[in-house]
């Protein structure tokens, strides 16, 4: 009687592991038992920081924002605000890019900004 071992799907289980394993130090390369939880580890991280890499860029560009339109006289809420209040549909992206290349059109919103708060 022959011992059946499945080699050919065992050996591309393997192989699917040891390239998720990629660039990992160490044992975690190198050893199947260590390999396996660290490929689950980082599979993990990486679906956790796909959402923690939203917030963040929010965050960068609420600042960014902040400082432009602290330049321009009003502070950030009071920038929304403003701009909330005269209808502009801008999101923070867009804003915050227009806060680095295109100065002279961000200041323009900022003054129209502000005047709608004068309202």
């Amino acid at each position: 009687m022959v011992r059946v071992t499945n080699a050919v799907a065992s050996k591309r289980r393997k192989k699917k592991l040891r390239k998720a394993a990629k660039g990992f130090w160490g044992d975690r390369k190198n050893h199947l038992r260590v390999t396996k939880n660290a490929v689950m580890k980082a599979e993990a991280y990486a679906t956790e920081h796909r959402k923690l890499r939203k917030r963040d860029f929010r965050s960068l560009w609420i600042v960014r924002i902040g400082i432009a339109s602290r330049i321009c006289g009003l502070s950030y809420s009071c920038m929304m605000f403003g701009l909330r209040k005269m209808g502009c549909e801008l999101d923070r992206k867009l804003l915050s890019e227009m806060a680095i290349h295109d100065w002279s059109a961000f200041a323009q919103l900022a003054a129209k900004a502000k005047a709608a708060l004068a309202l």
